[in-house]
């Protein structure tokens, strides 16, 4: 399983998405690799720690090596660095990613990385992919490498209307990439069950058919300190309603599968 979460709307909780679900994933038993293709390297630093950066073969480097910058075909999980949870990898993003992205374009390489994730599925069970919030080489690539897209909403018109944005890109790389990608859901995040306009956009995005997931996620101060202290939330606070939401999530997903 291959699944990439994306919206090029930032602040919708892509990175807290990504992360508490592949460390639920790995607490389940399955052998998980976190991609991070994004320049900030939240995603990294949250699983990884502060010290992330100091990590030879980043996914700079994973580009560069298996692009044949280097000249030879790499071991593609020599870029994957285990965490302090057990069966839960990261291969850490890097600022250099930003350097690469137009010599990745001019040479047409948008299929490579849907090849090294071909690989890289036979050593890991689930592959989660945290992606820059642009619509971008690096997002595109994912998507069209991967299987299937969890789209984070955070409840605003903004968001909205990036929302609508996304659902036509993805039936464009569907006809023209990949045509096994599909849209899994539509995660409502940072939910406020106390205020009216939550619930009035998730009803019109109903209406409209999108694949909204059930479980919401509430706004809460304990994933800020979850991500602070670089731990997930199922190992930070196994016990709280935030925690329990995103298990929810996480088994609903897989049940759907």
């Amino acid at each position: 399983m291959k699944r990439v979460v994306f919206n090029q709307k930032g602040g919708v909780g892509k990175t807290s998405i990504s992360c508490n679900l592949a460390a639920i994933s790995a607490q389940q038993g399955y052998k998980t690799l976190l991609i991070d293709l994004d320049t900030q390297c939240n995603s990294s630093e949250y699983l990884l720690g502060p010290n992330y950066a100091d990590k030879d073969n980043t996914a700079a480097d994973f580009f560069r090596s298996f692009l044949g910058l280097f000249g030879r075909k790499p071991y593609l999980p020599s870029f994957c660095h285990p965490t302090q949870y057990g069966r839960l990898s990261v291969m850490p993003a890097s600022p250099e990613l930003a350097t690469l992205e137009r010599e990745l374009e001019s040479r047409h390489k948008i299929y490579k990385l849907r090849e090294a994730l071909a690989e890289l599925s036979k050593h890991y069970d689930r592959i989660y992919i945290d992606t820059p919030p642009a619509l971008n080489f690096y997002s595109r690539t994912a998507l069209i490498g991967a299987d299937s897209l969890l789209i984070p909403f955070d409840c605003d018109s903004f968001s909205r209307q990036a929302l609508y944005n996304l659902v036509n890109t993805v039936q464009e790389i569907r006809e023209d990439h990949n045509e096994e990608l599909q849209i899994e859901g539509i995660v409502v995040n940072q939910y406020n069950p106390q205020a009216r306009l939550p619930d009035e956009l998730i009803a019109q995005l109903k209406q409209e058919n999108l694949p909204v997931l059930e479980t919401y996620l509430n706004a809460s101060v304990k994933l800020k300190e979850s991500r602070e202290s670089h731990t997930p939330l199922v190992h930070y606070a196994p016990s709280h309603k935030l925690t329990q939401q995103f298990i929810d999530l996480y088994n609903a997903l897989e049940e759907a599968k």
